[in-house]
């Protein structure tokens, strides 16, 4: 089961310039959570900052309290400790090469099972690479690899974005079952996959959590007026 997310005073920097300003966030358990707002606003960086990503840039860091149910992101836990319990699927597949072939043979059918993937490639997997899948084929394989260590907490950055309409329904079919198992986090720029996929949005606008509520009020009555420029079109 997935756990959840407390985000306190979260400041991020790479160098001298600064990405994120003192972000408040609670992401509960067994939800999908969707991040909007408009490119360069701190969305990517925000859920890099969940599981320590942001420190593969040079001068990266931060500064604040991030728990992961009871795990402080911060305090004393190694990169490699954290990505075990949180996943990550990036805006495009990235299809590494897996070298312990005895542990890929234990978890690759459940993985695929788990990314809807099973009954397209079963017949394949000794004849075909990742790379001659199709598109949305290789984004459910990304989500497959990503669930293999059987994390609690799956990020996504710009699943979607690459994707045509039917890849994309199945993505967001995807996402609605594994979030009874997972704690899903979702940045998109499609604020219509917002709406259908999470319960909760959170709108980001320079670095800063503008507003965060349920999804169904950020876009039908939402609290601050950048918050409503935003999604009714004004501006982004």
């Amino acid at each position: 089961m997935g756990v959840g997310i407390t985000v306190e005073g979260l400041n991020a920097f790479y160098g001298k310039t600064q990405a994120l300003f003192d972000v408040n966030l609670r992401v509960l358990a067994n939800h999908a959570t969707a991040l909007i707002g408009p490119s360069g606003c701190g969305k990517s960086t925000f859920i890099r900052c969940l599981n320590r990503m942001h420190e593969t840039i040079p001068d990266a860091r931060v500064e604040g309290t991030v728990r992961i149910g009871d795990l402080s992101v911060y305090n004393g836990t190694s990169a490699t400790q954290l990505r075990r319990r949180v996943g990550m699927v990036f805006q495009k597949p990235k299809l590494n090469g897996f070298r312990k072939r005895k542990q890929l043979d234990e978890v690759v059918e459940r993985s695929l099972h788990s990314a809807a993937l099973w009954e397209e490639v079963k017949d394949h997997l000794h004849k075909k690479s990742g790379a001659s899948l199709s598109g949305g084929q290789q984004q459910r394989l990304c989500i497959a690899r990503a669930l293999a260590v059987q994390p609690e907490v799956l990020l996504m950055d710009e699943p979607c974005s690459a994707l045509d309409p039917i890849s994309t329904g199945k993505i967001e079919e995807l996402i609605f079952q594994l979030k009874e198992q997972y704690t899903i986090v979702i940045v998109t720029h499609n604020m219509q996959q917002a709406a259908r996929v999470a319960e909760f949005t959170g709108f980001f606008l320079l670095g800063k959590m503008i507003e965060f509520d349920k999804t169904e009020k950020i876009f039908t009555k939402p609290s601050d007026k950048r918050t409503e420029d935003y999604v009714t079109g004004r501006f982004g």
